[in-house]
């Protein structure tokens, strides 16, 4: 655009319509959005949330004590927590509120204080340069957390911290997510499933554990298939589960599968890579084979949900040169494209915007 040609859509002299201007609260959780989350990220490092919880109700000189915080300290936590609802307050004590109350309750705690994490020391380090990602179209933002790859997964060899936090990241999301695809797949008429780029094992775990007979293997670089194997053998599986180092793109995927899984994959990769994925997936597998892909997915209209928009920053400015949480008919025109039929779709309604899409060789 030409900014030479831009003129004000105001006039110097006009009267500011305060009853308009009222209105503005409505941008406050966008524009004061990131000060919003550093209030969960503290009240969760703190141990806020979880003294509350596991003690009870404390009023503020008990809190200031028992998390070793000044008294101005404790007034800014207390204060953004809640006007956020995080926390509530009634007359002169503080207990959590129903959705932090309903998370420990759940026991996934841990899971989102992993989540929380991840978000504080990866995504937000990298998204600085979002709007530059997206004029350069590739991943601007991974150069704040390294500048000698091009691939997030292979950037953590010298900082262990980040390498901790982006692992306990990826089993929580997984683990957070995984029900749905044990609770809409039927896997009894499937023998032998790949699990492409499949993590640290966390779903060739939970299918072993449901389906005694499948026998499995997880496919990945060798910083996670390291890691894929301890949980193998620490979960008493590896007589189901076996583990094959390899780049899902430069090496050939290993034959003899009647099913092949792309969970959490897919969201990564440019439109012509993950063509090239499933591609492969078609070479493989065998007569009426099934593919599943598994992930957050977008709705064919644009429009939201909100979620897969905001999880698109993410995608967009940090893992790889291309990703975003793409729509079920990209997904569908990709199975098309590489000759797979019979494709299906099923909405996990979850809060997650996750989705399953399968189809057959």
């Amino acid at each position: 655009m030409d900014k030479k040609i831009l003129k004000p859509c105001y006039r110097s002299d006009s009267i500011l319509d305060h009853n308009q201007l009222n209105k503005l609260h409505e941008l406050t959780p966008i524009i004061f959005g990131a000060s919003a989350f550093q209030y969960l990220n503290a009240g969760s490092e703190i141990g806020l949330f979880e003294l509350l919880y596991y003690s009870g109700p404390k009023k503020k000189s008990e809190l200031m004590i028992e998390l070793s915080l000044k008294e101005r300290a404790i007034d800014i936590l207390l204060l953004g927590n809640t006007s956020l609802n995080l926390i509530n307050k009634e007359k002169s004590f503080y207990k959590n509120s129903l959705i932090i109350q309903t998370i420990f309750e759940n026991n996934i705690w841990d899971i989102f204080k992993d989540l929380i994490a991840f978000e504080q020391y990866i995504v937000y380090l990298g998204q600085f340069d979002f709007t530059d990602s997206l004029r350069k179209n590739t991943n601007i933002g991974l150069q704040r957390i390294s500048n000698t790859s091009n691939s997030l997964y292979k950037s953590f060899n010298k900082n262990k911290k980040l390498e901790k936090i982006f692992y306990n990241y990826m089993n929580s999301w997984t683990r957070l997510s995984n029900y749905y695809l044990i609770k809409y797949i039927n896997f009894n008429n499937v023998h032998r499933l790949l699990d492409v780029g499949g993590g640290t094992a966390i779903n060739a775990i939970a299918l072993a554990k449901k389906y005694p007979k499948l026998k499995i293997t997880v496919f990945e670089i060798d910083a996670s298939a390291k890691i894929a194997q301890k949980n193998i053998q620490s979960s008493g599986l590896s007589n189901q589960i076996n583990v094959i180092h390899g780049d899902i793109f430069k090496d050939q995927f290993p034959t003899g599968y009647d099913c092949v899984l792309f969970s959490h994959q897919l969201v990564i990769w440019t439109p012509e890579e993950n063509i090239e994925l499933l591609h492969k997936a078609y070479k493989i597998l065998s007569s009426h084979g099934l593919v599943i892909i598994f992930n957050s997915i977008s709705n064919d209209d644009g429009k939201g949900p909100l979620l897969a928009a905001l999880d698109s920053v993410y995608f967009a400015s940090i893992p790889s040169e291309g990703g975003m949480i793409y729509s079920w008919n990209q997904y569908e025109e990709w199975l098309k494209k590489s000759k797979f039929q019979k494709i299906s779709r099923i909405n996990c309604h979850h809060w997650t915007p996750h989705g399953i899409i399968k189809a057959y060789k």
